[in-house]
């Protein structure tokens, strides 16, 4: 449906991820995902939500007047609508972020939206299912996200770091260490990865990424909703 979506929430919150950290910002969680990471901790998107327009979305998201957006979901670029409704943010002149596995192609994505590509570690579970065709088509105002879990995650994304040369394609290449998970009836849950210990590991190798840690995790509940 090219006017409708399938929308899990809509909520107001700091912007916990990326160089955006820190800042007020609008979420659009779309539903609906095809991977099943080891450690996501937004698994409830997978089923939950309604169907919305576009329009109606996109009213509901001025009502913020906040300029930061982020579309995220689940995976956002399995439904076509979300182009539009990117299209439409950008054009009221919001900053418009789009949170993305990396296993579609971003290629169709408005050139004003800024991609932030999170592409999967071997410890995901889910790493055969990078598109890596997505890296050619990367601009210098994305960003590129790799959730590490252990040692075997944080050599393997070094390696995809320099062998792509990802710090000169990009605006910026972050680690983030896995936050430990509950277990669900989805998942096994996941123990997560120590900030200090990923911080030794890149200083040891001078690294070009930057370390990310969830902020929102640390304001709020890391159970919590909406935020």
């Amino acid at each position: 449906m090219a006017d409708r979506l399938l929308i899990n929430e809509i909520f107001h919150s700091i912007q916990g991820e990326s160089t955006y950290t820190g800042l007020p910002c609008v979420f659009v969680r779309l539903r609906g995902c095809h991977l099943r990471c080891a450690w996501c901790d937004t698994e409830y998107a997978f089923a939950e939500g309604e169907t919305m327009a576009v329009a109606d979305v996109l009213e509901r998201v001025m009502e913020f007047r906040t300029p930061l957006v982020q579309v995220t979901g689940g995976e956002p670029l399995l439904q076509a609508a979300v182009h539009p409704l990117m299209a439409m943010l950008c054009d009221e002149g919001r900053t418009v972020l789009l949170e993305t596995s990396g296993a579609c192609d971003i290629s169709e994505c408005d050139e004003r939206v800024i991609r932030i590509m999170d592409l999967k570690a071997p410890a995901s579970g889910e790493s055969r299912r990078n598109d890596l065709a997505n890296i050619d088509r990367l601009r210098s105002s994305d960003q590129v996200k790799f959730v590490i879990a252990d040692r075997e995650d944080y050599e393997w994304a070094r390696d995809i770091i320099n062998t792509y040369r990802l710090a000169d394609r990009v605006h910026a290449v972050l680690l983030s260490p896995a936050f430990p998970q509950m277990a669900t009836q989805e998942l096994a849950g996941h123990l997560g990865l120590s900030p200090a210990l990923l911080a030794a590991w890149m200083l040891e190798d001078s690294s070009s990424a930057r370390l990310q840690l969830q902020q929102h995790k640390s304001i709020w509940d890391p159970k919590t909703r909406g935020v």
